[in-house]
């Protein structure tokens, strides 16, 4: 499940392509924005990502008459989705800098563990700009003692949890299920 939005790919294909990205856009802008101030890279990402958002709401929303009750529907669902995304990063980086003071580890003691020679780069990741890999996860748990679903997202969407309770369903095995539904992203 994709909980992040790399503004690398988005940057890079210079377009969003739907109202999900579009939300995500959104919320990384706000985060550049505090970022910004700090780091040139960060500003110029900023303007970059700036510049696509606004020929997407262009494109998207500024002919009345293409806006519609699914549009809206759409549009709404999205920034649900964005929400609940933008929430977990930001509690995954609160645990990880929790511990982190908890073990007097600073933010470039982790960027040297995980080989990370960028300071940038490690406030890229730690505010969600963009993606940790799983190998690193895997390490700040085993480093740090977080639980694994506080670093890994562990919830599927409606749409992945009905395909497989489907599946499910077609082999006939009463024993196996889906658990968990608590866990549902949208």
């Amino acid at each position: 499940m994709k909980t992040h939005f790399d503004i690398d790919k988005i940057v890079e294909k210079g377009i969003i392509t739907n109202e999900l990205d579009y939300e995500r856009a959104l919320i990384s802008d706000r985060k550049l924005r505090l970022l910004a101030k700090e780091d040139l890279h960060f500003k110029s990402l900023r303007s970059k990502l700036r510049d696509i958002i606004e020929k997407y709401e262009n494109s998207e929303w500024s002919n009345i008459d293409k806006i519609d009750d699914n549009k809206l529907l759409e549009s709404d669902k999205a920034e649900r989705i964005a929400e609940l995304e933008r929430l977990f990063l930001e509690n995954r980086k609160q645990a990880i800098r929790k511990k982190l003071k908890e073990f007097e580890l600073t933010q470039e003691n982790l960027a040297l563990i995980l080989g990370h020679k960028s300071k940038t780069h490690m406030s890229e990741l730690m505010n969600g700009i963009k993606p940790f890999t799983l190998k690193n996860l895997i390490i700040i748990h085993r480093l740090l003692k977080i639980e694994i679903a506080v670093l890994i997202p562990v919830f599927l969407s409606k749409e992945d949890q009905i395909k497989v309770k489907e599946a499910v369903k077609k082999l006939d095995k009463p024993k196996i299920k889906l658990t968990s539904d608590d866990l549902v992203l949208y």
